[in-house]
């Protein structure tokens, strides 16, 4: 069974909810007696990461939240962290610095090893294969789009049917299907917001008060948080 546990978020928030209000609901619990978190920032591009560990550490006032950024050794933060946090912002920034300060490695082994792992929106992002499937735009050019791969599926977070009247650009679920086109094989979950994936006990489950999305080759399905969704931990990639 594996040791790995992680709460992948869609979002900070849902609707109008103050920020990291109903999210905290989730990581609190998941955390259980942890009060210590490293924060990574590096989502952040319109506020420093400064600000953004400042506003996730008033957003949960019961934990200790520092940000990866402050430590002269990252790699060591990550090493020694109780849990890690991973805030949402531009999945491309996410994952370059992710690369190029070397950090990918250790995250991936210290939640093999059970480390809890929380990310929301870019945060969650990263969880899957790889960021091919995310909402943002190419800001910065990563080394790679392969991602922390902890599942062997493909993410969406804040995942939309809305087509705004008189748009014509392509849907959210059009866009997945040219991933799927060329990906048959590799599952893509759409998560709306106000809903998580969760993995934990070598389990992975939906909470939340939405369904997600499926889509795996030419099928798209919905599924919600009493379905087993073993099938998407065992698909061929």
């Amino acid at each position: 069974m594996s040791d790995k546990r992680i709460l992948m978020l869609s979002s900070s928030r849902s609707h109008d909810e103050d920020y990291l209000e109903g999210a905290k609901h989730r990581i609190l619990p998941f955390l259980d007696d942890i009060k210590s978190v490293l924060f990574v920032p590096y989502a952040g591009v319109t506020m420093s990461w400064d600000e953004y560990t400042d506003k996730v550490q008033q957003a949960l006032p019961a934990l200790n939240v520092t940000g990866i950024h402050t430590f002269a050794d990252p790699i060591e933060a990550v090493q020694s962290a109780d849990a890690i946090l991973v805030g949402g912002g531009n999945t491309f920034n996410l994952l370059y610095q992710l690369q190029v300060q070397q950090i990918l490695p250790a995250i991936q082994d210290v939640v093999q090893r059970g480390c809890p792992y929380i990310g929301w929106s870019a945060g969650s992002n990263i969880c899957g294969l790889s960021i091919k499937t995310t909402n943002d735009m190419p800001i910065i050019e990563p080394q790679s789009f392969a991602a922390m791969g902890f599942l062997p599926i493909q993410l969406n977070p804040h995942y939309s049917d809305y087509q705004p009247p008189g748009h014509n650009g392509e849907t959210r679920a059009q866009r997945i299907t040219e991933f799927c086109v060329l990906n048959p094989t590799t599952p893509v979950v759409g998560i709306r917001e106000g809903s998580a994936l969760l993995y934990q006990n070598g389990i992975l489950s939906l909470i939340g008060e939405h369904k997600a999305v499926v889509f795996l080759g030419k099928t798209v399905t919905e599924i919600s948080k009493d379905d087993d969704l073993a099938n998407l931990l065992t698909q061929q990639n």
